[in-house]
């Protein structure tokens, strides 16, 4: 496996929250915008639940995180979800995402 990075800037990088995941920080932008919706998911999750919220911008539109978020709610953690949940309900209001 490639070695853990705090560099997000390089494409060819392993992201540090990707710990369990031998992918660079391309592939990962790739799978997230390919066609497979349970990989899209599941990396989601992954990046939801393990990244810090700053970066998860990074490789996710909020709209993307929004209208994904009533599949993921299982996969995000008693810790993670409640956070997810307030923030895009917030957004909502505030008009960022629909």
């Amino acid at each position: 496996m490639r070695p853990l990075s705090l560099c997000l800037d390089d494409g060819a990088a392993r992201p540090w929250f990707l710990w369990n995941e031998d992918l660079s920080v391309d592939e990962l932008r790739a799978r997230l915008a390919g066609d497979d919706a349970d990989e899209r998911d599941r990396l989601l999750a992954l990046l939801l639940r393990e990244a810090n919220d700053r970066e998860v911008w990074r490789f996710v539109r909020p709209q993307d995180v929004a209208d994904a978020l009533p599949r993921l709610q299982r996969r995000l953690g008693v810790r993670r979800a409640p956070f997810w949940n307030f923030l895009i309900e917030q957004w909502r209001r505030d008009g960022y995402v629909a």
